[in-house]
This record gives structure tokens, sequence and C-alpha cells, in this order.
């Protein structure tokens, strides 16, 4: 069987960690997720965002170009949680929309980005985990982190703009969209079985139907 890089990418909530960590699980995949209880910059992030926002970016991106590098050196397909282009297109362009990355900083980072992605290998699949900001907002409300309190729906609906002007001249590998809001593999096995049989058949060419209704 061929060895395969998979992202997954999408919207606070969407559902990208536990996506990540079943099919990881079921298929016996190389696992990589996002820095948070390790991450050095997040509380001081939250505490002046216009103070850290750069430096949390970056940390950000070294991180994902760590994990790159260990899932394309692993011997296993390799699934991460978030990709790295996300880090540029909607959260730098989101702190700067809002006034919390200064330009100079934004500029600097963009080249970074660019370096950094343009080095590295690509992935052979993007899943984009899609659902309506409501719903969004429903499951960080549901499971209460603390450093989520702050977020808002206008806030989800910013990076949800985002991702569609994002994805829509995205090239870089296939796509695979999954509208979350329909299905449920955390509880439902059957539904899992759907999202991996789709991604197994997109890694191998195949078309895809809209999971939509699944």
């Amino acid at each position: 069987m061929s060895k395969h890089l998979v992202v997954v990418a999408g919207n606070i909530g969407a559902g990208k960690t536990s996506l990540t960590e079943r099919i990881g699980s079921r298929l016996d995949w190389w696992t990589g997720f996002e820095s948070v209880t390790d991450n050095p910059y997040l509380s001081d992030f939250y505490a002046d965002m216009r103070a850290w926002s750069f430096h949390l970016q970056v940390f950000f991106l070294g991180h994902r170009a760590e994990q790159t590098l260990k899932a394309t050196s692993s011997d296993r397909s390799a699934i991460l949680d978030r990709s790295m282009y996300e880090d540029f297109y909607i959260f730098a362009r989101a702190l700067h929309n809002l006034g919390n990355l200064a330009e100079r900083d934004y500029l600097a980072y963009r080249s970074l980005f660019d370096l950094m992605t343009d080095s590295l290998p690509r992935p052979n699949l993007l899943i984009y985990l899609k659902a309506p900001v409501e719903v969004l907002m429903e499951r960080i409300r549901r499971r209460a982190r603390n450093m989520e309190t702050g977020i808002t729906l206008e806030y989800l609906s910013l990076l949800d703009s985002f991702y569609d002007d994002w994805l829509n001249d995205f090239d870089s590998c296939p796509v695979l969209t999954i509208h979350t809001d329909a299905l449920d593999y955390v509880s439902q096995s059957e539904h899992l079985d759907t999202v991996i049989e789709r991604i197994q058949d997109k890694l191998a060419g195949k078309e895809v139907m809209d999971l939509r209704g699944a």
C-alpha cells in the first residue's frame, strides 16, 4: 500500500482532532496534533494578542513544519490535525484583519511561510471539515475549554469566510470536503466507515460524493 500524507483542515469546533484520532487508530497511521498544552506562547497571547500574535504564529509554523518532517520520515501513512496553510491563510490573516498583527510582522510572516511551504513536501490530500457556524459555536460551548471562552459567532464567521476564499484557489493537493453537521463519526461507527471509504477513494483518484446526508 502506498504511503500518504493527509492533513485535516477546518474551523474551530469542526471535529479535526476527533477525526484525526479515529483515522489514526483505525488505519494505524502516524498522527500529529496541534500543540496546545506545551505551547509556550498561548497564555501570553490570550492575555495580550497584539504583543504576542507574531510570536505565536511563528511557533505554530515551526511546530507544523517539524510535524510534516516527522510524518514524511515515518514508514507509515500519516494524518495531521490542522494544516500549515491555515496558519497563514486563515489565522494570520484574521489577526491582521482584526488589528492584532502589524503589517510588517504580517509581511515578514508571509515570507517565512512561503519559504517553508515551498521547501516541505506537499500533502497527498487535504480533508476540509465544514459545519455551519451556529453548530461550531454550540460544540465550542459544550466542550467548555477555558481558552475558547472569548470566541464569538462573528469571529467564527470571519474564519469561515477566509476558509472559503482560501479553498477557492487552493491547488496544492486534492481536497475532500466533509460536512460534519451531517455526520457523527465519534459515536457512529458506520459514519466513520463512510468517511474512511471516501478518503481511501480520494487517495486512489476515484470520484467522491458529497457526504451531506450520508
